[in-house]
């Protein structure tokens, strides 16, 4: 358990934080209203017959410091307790155990668009959301043209938020929030509406944030974001932290667990899916599976599976994304004419890839099933992380794939043009 803060230098200083729901729409308490449809569905149920009270522990006994101007990531899968932690560091949520000593100023960007009022416009709702996370009128009128111009809504400053798409409402509150010019400032996933320009133009917000000494904690499921922005990560299982320390050591037992886990993209009926992966591999042309695949080769992705009932004609795609969530290429059995009739009780599908092209980068491979006809997401999983290898044919260098191109140079002689004589040069000067 970390030691009371005595240097003065700590911003977050977490002992023992817990927090406890009650299971199956049970009540949360995490507002008044909250609180107020309980105490009226106890009193229309009043005579009936009461289930047992089923609680989970969505954060469990959480221990860390965090130190002024620390950038940290925290991960973990879905339903690790991610955005539990930072609702009780915010202060939406009141903690079950434990307590969170906050140390300065706090921003926190935590749901798209929290604190929006829909009837109202992007002008009224800046003042709003300004006041909630506690600027004062002036404040915001004093940063008002900042907030917009970052925002880039210009045009639709007056218009009701209502009409706003889900990337404009994430621009707005998140300038909102960026120009609180807080001490710590909390992001989770918020960033993941926007497009890549705005994601580019966040994450260097963020490094300015950093160099003014402001303290960041930012939870994603973009591995590359928290490698690029964190020096530290703490990782969670199912409310726990497992890890707390370097970026690249809690990253790679982050990769670990992570195979064959459900993608977090993927929300699925109550029940288990009728197809799971149990085994999962990426072989190398030369035929380790050591997770690298030089520029150019070919890759082998080996995956096992079992059923609970028959799956007449699925479509299996394997999709390969970079580690920014860039999603660069999809394999598909019906479009790359490879139907399978039907998968039943146990097996193993075995792709290989064309010679892979993509420049030297950190790679996520995913596999999923649709069924035949409706089309529906039937699974999604993890099938690992893998790195393209190449001296020369770097991802910042050449874009996300390379292949030489056919190249001819005909020299103007060649062409029957004649060259200018001097003369005519000289004229013309």
């Amino acid at each position: 358990m970390p030691e009371p803060d005595t240097t003065g230098d700590i911003a977050i200083s977490v002992r023992g934080l817990g927090k406890r729901y009650l299971r199956n729409g049970g009540p949360k308490h995490d507002s008044l209203r909250d609180m107020l449809q309980d105490k009226i569905g106890t009193l229309l149920t009043l005579g009936l017959r009461r289930k047992k009270k089923d609680y989970f522990w969505a954060l469990t006994d959480a221990n860390f410091n965090i130190r002024k101007g620390e950038n940290v990531g925290i991960i973990g899968l879905n339903g690790a307790g991610k955005s539990t932690l930072l609702k009780v560091l915010s202060r939406i949520v009141t903690p079950t155990t434990g307590e969170a000593v906050i140390n300065g100023r706090l921003g926190a960007l935590l749901e798209v668009g929290t604190g929006f009022h829909q009837e109202l416009t992007g002008r009224e709702n800046t003042f709003l959301y300004g006041a909630i996370l506690g600027m004062t009128r002036t404040e915001v009128e004093q940063k008002f043209d900042a907030i917009v111009e970052f925002a880039e809504i210009g045009e639709f400053i007056d218009t009701p938020v209502k009409r706003y798409s889900s990337g404009m409402y994430v621009r707005l509150a998140f300038s909102v929030a960026a120009h609180l010019d807080p001490d710590i400032l909390l992001l989770d996933e918020v960033l993941a509406v926007g497009d890549a320009a705005f994601q580019r133009k966040c994450m260097n917000f963020a490094r300015s944030l950093e160099k003014k000494g402001s303290t960041i904690l930012f939870v994603s499921h973009n591995m590359f974001s928290i490698k690029t922005m964190c020096q530290r990560v703490i990782y969670l299982q199912k409310g726990k932290v497992v890890f707390d320390g370097p970026t690249n050591e809690g990253l790679k037992l982050y990769e670990k667990d992570s195979r064959l886990k459900e993608t977090h993209w993927f929300y699925r009926d109550e029940g288990a899916p009728p197809i799971t992966f149990t085994e999962a591999s990426i072989v190398s042309g030369s035929g380790v599976d050591a997770g690298v695949i030089d520029h150019g080769e070919k890759a082998t992705f080996r995956l096992r599976y079992k059923t609970t009932r028959r799956i007449e004609k699925p479509d299996v795609r394997l999709s390969i994304d970079r580690e920014d969530d860039l999603h660069t290429m999809t394999f598909s059995t019906h479009s790359d004419g490879a139907e399978i009739p039907y998968l039943d009780g146990e097996g193993e599908l075995i792709i290989t890839s064309p010679p892979i092209r993509l420049t030297s980068d950190f790679f996520l491979a995913n596999v999923a099933v649709r069924e035949h006809g409706t089309g529906k997401l039937l699974v999604a999983q993890i099938v690992g992380h893998f790195h393209v290898r190449d001296a020369v044919y770097s991802s910042t260098q050449y874009g996300v794939l390379h292949e030489s191109a056919d190249w001819k140079h005909e020299p103007a002689s060649a062409q029957g043009i004649a060259p200018a004589s001097p003369a005519l040069r000289a004229v013309g000067s």
